[in-house]
């Protein structure tokens, strides 16, 4: 029923960029500095054989660390945890040393996944969560759902919850992309939220911004920018810098983070290293320690349910034709499918504006600025505070 295969695992280090000089120069024909990049056709060659949806489950790679957050008893141990898999978040959606670009998702695309730790993979009858975002997981399972929400803007909104520990998180993210001459920007505009049910805590985050560099050559990717994760309920709270490389000189893919306990100026707990290597924290006990190694980290493949057995909307399914393309490298074939995806979208746009009908989400709403998943763990245990 379940597929754990990666488009990406197949993947060489892919042709350097030089090979498509011509098809770089007729984009760069297109834009100027500062212009969103939203309506920029970029060429499929650089394209990653999946959709940014399917991206964004790449933030419970470490499902474990994630369920982990609610094993801490100490609150400030609960925020140090919740830093910890927010920093192991980010390496394992950029395989590979080329940068390539996740597919834009389609207004109403969805893509569903779910994790089950080697610990319970042979369970035998372990009771599904038939409300869950993927009814057949069991309820020890890490659950995900994400959904293209919103085209102009293009927003997705995301989703993950394990049953059996009374943990979910939420969130939507705005990409807003910028061209800045050698590089892309990505300003993702949004906020994610941690719940634990069991504390009633919520550890509302923010997101870094992606850079595409060296575009002209072979391009690779950097984060950067402030983050900030705080719970309102404890007080703690965390800052987070991503740093991007200066001109000259200095490293690739810095970061530094302070962990605060409540009303406290200095902070307990201090971070450095590279979000897609090592991560060392100094206490504030005077103690040095390895924080988190993501070269050591073991992987928890996603399972992802067959293509056959996918609804029409759901990602895998829906760009399986460019996929597949791109797979064999038949670029023209893998932009004829891609145009015709794009072209249907923008005739069901066109003929919801002749006939004034509204887009109806599939399985988020707009919660003022926030877009919220229709039924979260917190909502189905019965707990109206939502």
């Amino acid at each position: 029923l379940f597929d754990t295969h990666d488009e990406r695992d197949d993947e060489g280090e892919g042709e350097s960029v030089e090979e498509h000089k011509s098809v770089i120069m007729h984009l760069l024909s297109q834009v100027r500095l500062g212009m969103d990049l939203t309506k920029v056709v970029l060429p499929t060659f650089i394209l990653e054989r999946r959709s940014l949806l399917e991206m964004y489950a790449d933030f419970f790679a470490h499902p474990d660390l994630f369920v982990s957050i609610v094993d801490q008893s100490d609150p400030r141990d609960r925020m140090a945890q919740v830093v910890k898999w927010y920093l192991s978040a980010f390496h394992a959606g950029r395989k590979g040393s080329v940068a390539k670009k996740p597919y834009n998702p389609i207004l109403g695309e969805i893509f569903k996944c779910h994790w089950n730790f080697p610990e319970n993979e042979m369970e035998e009858n372990a009771e599904s969560v038939a409300e869950g975002p993927v009814p057949e997981a069991s309820q020890n399972s890490v659950t995900f759902v994400a959904e293209q929400v919103s085209h102009h803007p293009p927003i997705s909104a995301f989703y993950a919850e394990c049953f059996s520990k009374r943990i979910q998180f939420n969130a939507h993210i705005w990409t807003k992309s910028k061209f800045l001459g050698m590089s892309i920007g990505v300003h993702n505009i949004g906020q994610g939220c941690v719940s634990l049910l069991d504390y009633d805590e919520h550890y509302i985050l923010t997101f870094p911004n992606g850079y595409g560099r060296s575009i002209l050559t072979v391009p690779w990717v950097e984060l950067g920018g402030e983050c900030n994760i705080t719970c309102a309920k404890t007080g703690y709270n965390a800052n987070i810098t991503f740093h991007t490389k200066p001109f000259y000189g200095g490293k690739k893919h810095r970061i530094t983070a302070e962990i605060f306990s409540p009303n406290d100026k200095k902070c307990f707990g201090s971070i450095e290293g590279e979000w897609n290597g090592v991560m060392y924290v100094k206490w504030s006990t005077g103690e040095n320690s390895l924080f988190i190694d993501t070269k050591k980290l073991p992987i928890i493949k996603k399972k992802v349910r067959k293509l056959e057995d996918q609804e029409e909307f759901e990602s895998r399914r829906l760009w399986k034709d460019v996929t597949h393309n791109l797979k064999i490298k038949d670029i023209d074939a893998a932009t004829d499918a891609k145009h015709r995806l794009e072209e249907r979208q923008r005739a069901e746009a066109r003929e919801r504006k002749e006939n004034e009908v509204q887009w109806e989400t599939r399985v988020f709403h707009e919660d003022g600025e926030c877009w919220v998943y229709d039924d979260p763990l917190l909502k189905r245990l019965g707990d109206n505070r939502y």
